[in-house]
């Protein structure tokens, strides 16, 4: 398949789909996404979502921007520890999904919108987040720049994403997640593709280490990571210094109201 080159991984430079690509791998699997997601993670998805609230602080009054939000799941973990939440996905079929899910009093706004051109003013939020998504944008480091255009400075960026264990339990990990991980992933959601891509792009992701030196790149302060169940996933920061500006030409898309 065609694709942008999009980072590096084990040193080797790696590809991306391209963003149509993925758009129409996600909205064929979008109706089995939730169960898939339970099943291969055994229900320890959610608990990692959890963690990033958690690392979130007091979100009573927050305006949180969601961005690749899926079906919702963090976004709606988020507005009912207190925040006022806008979740934006690339996929329609994804974000369709997701009012569904949610429960009165609620504070969340669900729209189809692009990663790199959030719809939602500079400076306007005090928490971006993104959970297993970060992946899937063309170009990581703009999908970075975007979530830090639209927070306030001293506000954060929390980034969760899958990464790659090491030792003896990271042999096993690999094992299980490029062996048994895709055979159950098709077997459930029909899509051979689907289940191929996940492993291939998350083997390709940076060390949290590297992550960590793009979070800093593009200005961020006071950055670190947490690994999370023996580094199966992992937890970045980042906060948007007093003194972080905006290119003259990033503008945002049209506008929705957090």
């Amino acid at each position: 398949m065609p694709g942008t080159k999009w980072g590096q991984g084990g040193g080797t430079l790696r590809t991306m789909p391209e963003p149509a690509a993925v758009q129409s791998m996600f909205s064929r699997i979008a109706g089995r996404y939730d169960l898939l997601n339970r099943t291969l993670s055994l229900g320890i998805d959610q608990r990692w979502r959890r963690r990033v609230v958690r690392e979130a602080g007091d979100l009573s009054s927050s305006v949180v921007v969601d961005t690749c939000t899926g079906t919702g799941d963090l976004a709606l973990a988020l507005t009912r520890a207190g925040a006022r939440v806008l979740g934006v996905d690339f996929t329609h079929a994804m974000v369709a999904r997701a009012p569904g899910k949610t429960k009165r009093g609620d504070d969340v706004q669900f729209v189809q919108g692009d990663a790199l051109r959030l719809p939602t003013p500079t400076d306007s939020a005090d928490l971006a987040t993104v959970a297993f998504g970060i992946r899937n944008v063309a170009d990581r480091l703009e999908g970075l720049r975007e979530m830090a255009r639209v927070v306030r400075p001293g506000g954060r960026v929390l980034v969760l994403e899958f990464s790659t264990p090491k030792g003896v339990f990271g042999w096993m990990y690999r094992t299980y997640f490029t062996k048994v991980l895709p055979r159950i992933g098709r077997l459930v959601s029909k899509d051979r593709e689907a289940y191929d891509y996940l492993p291939r792009t998350v083997l390709a992701w940076p060390s949290p280490e590297d992550f960590q030196a793009e979070f800093e790149s593009i200005g961020l302060a006071d950055c670190n990571f947490r690994r999370l169940t023996l580094g199966v996933a992992c937890l970045h920061w980042g906060t948007v210094p007093a003194d972080c500006t905006v290119p003259a030409d990033r503008v945002p898309a049209e506008e929705v109201s957090a």
